[in-house]
């Protein structure tokens, strides 16, 4: 989509905005959310705000050619739900796009810059003593209050800053892992909205359009045959809203082969700037960590990818797991994003894994991501594979036909002639070897 607008007036436009709604959070830490970065972009206070910076006609353009929001299916009840834009990734979204290909290049470096000072602005800010005052405020507004027991540290009032809030710690006994045993099943990255894809090729197909995208430039330029030994596996994405418990787990137990920090800008990772033909491919384009794991059960390798997005003032591991050689457990916290959405890419080689049917007609057919948390429960009407390990939102290798447990105990063999028993048990899917 190329802006009629004069491409200098629109960034100075977006500049503005931007800057605008950074200074008015940060110097309003008592105000609602939802009233500044967080205001859905389809308010008509926003139109009218926008209107008042940016220039008519691109203005028009965007909101002809974007939806305020996108559509996101529970995993636990099946309901379907708007979640509107923010107002801020609304302003991002103006970033991508620039008018003809050499406006593009004239002023990719004055993006990069500009995101970087607003997104390290944020971060200082809410590092502050003073950004306390935020802590309240954010749980009502996102209405985390009931979430908050499950936390290691329940009390808001005892974090030193909100962004110590924002990264807080999730206790393990909140987000069990099923078959903790079992090596063969792997679970989700986070708590998110969960886009699952059997092969990269759907990927770019239905939900990746930015152009650029290529499995070597998302790992930064690594050798062809570490991105070789991906082509063909499966794709996980997992993003995080700012809402949502931001730290990331080990979807797999294995060993830590090698990190590598990969420096970049801070696009949105909105669904839109995702899936709109013909924008930046923001996964490849934001900063982020690639972790390589070996994989205990299996020997291979599973990239973890940490993307991080508009606002995020960083992306941190926790308790040293970045050094090689560091073994780690399925279900383990491997890292926190302070402010801002953020998302976490999964990389698995061909025949590592097989996924859920409904978590890839969502991705698929629906379009749309799915929510759910590290570990979930069964989709609806206990229709589960014997690989997405189900309750616990993960996987399991080999191939499988998707079972109805109607009744209590199904005995299944995948490829790998492993027997599985799989019964239902207080609710809870259990996968045995």
């Amino acid at each position: 989509m190329a802006s009629s607008e004069p491409s200098e007036a629109h960034f100075e436009a977006t500049a503005s905005a931007l800057n605008n709604l950074v200074i008015a959070a940060t110097s309003g830490h008592k105000s609602d959310p939802k009233t500044i970065l967080h205001m859905p972009a389809s308010d008509e206070s926003s139109h009218k705000w926008l209107q008042r910076i940016f220039p008519y006609h691109s203005l028009e353009e965007m909101e002809s050619n974007l939806h305020m929001g996108n559509y996101v299916i529970d995993r636990q009840t099946g309901a379907k739900s708007f979640e509107p834009m923010s107002i801020y990734v609304r302003v991002g979204m103006h970033l991508l796009y620039y008018g003809s290909e050499q406006e593009k290049l004239l002023h990719y470096k004055k993006t990069q810059a500009l995101l970087k000072a607003q997104s390290e602005k944020m971060g200082a800010e809410y590092d502050a003593p003073e950004s306390r005052a935020h802590i309240e405020p954010f749980i009502e507004s996102f209405k985390l209050r009931s979430s908050l027991s499950e936390m290691v540290e329940p009390d808001p009032s005892k974090y030193a800053t909100f962004n110590e809030f924002f990264a807080r710690e999730i206790r393990e006994s909140a987000r069990p892992i099923a078959e903790p045993e079992n090596g063969l099943v792997t679970s989700s990255p986070a708590d998110c909205r969960l886009t699952a894809f059997p092969t990269v090729d759907m990927a770019t197909k239905y939900w990746i359009k930015g152009f650029g995208f290529t499995i070597g430039r998302l790992l930064g330029g690594s050798s062809p045959d570490v991105a070789k030994q991906f082509e063909g596996g499966s794709i996980v994405i997992a993003r995080l809203a700012p809402q949502d418990y931001h730290r990331w787990h080990a979807p797999i137990s294995g060993t830590v082969a090698s990190v590598t920090d990969i420096p970049g800008t801070y696009y949105t990772v909105n669904p839109q700037a995702i899936t709109e033909p013909g924008s930046l491919d923001v996964f490849c384009e934001n900063k982020r960590s690639v972790m390589m794991l070996k994989r205990t059960a299996t020997g291979r390798t599973v990239a973890i990818v940490a993307v991080g997005a508009m606002l995020v003032g960083s992306i941190k591991y926790v308790s040293e797991v970045e050094r090689v050689g560091t073994k780690v457990r399925r279900g383990q916290c491997l890292g926190a994003f302070y402010y801002g959405g953020s998302t976490v890419i999964v990389l698995y080689p061909p025949g590592e894994v097989v996924l859920d049917e409904d978590l890839v007609r969502n991705s698929t057919e629906e379009k749309c991501e799915t929510v759910m948390k590290v570990q979930l429960s069964a989709p609806p009407d206990n229709q589960v594979s014997a690989i997405f390990s189900t309750m616990v939102g993960g996987f399991f290798i080999g191939q499988s036909e998707t079972l109805c447990l109607a009744s209590a105990t199904v005995i299944v063999a995948d490829q790998h002639k492993i027997g599985i028993t799989c019964c239902v048990a207080g609710g809870w899917v259990h996968l045995r070897g």
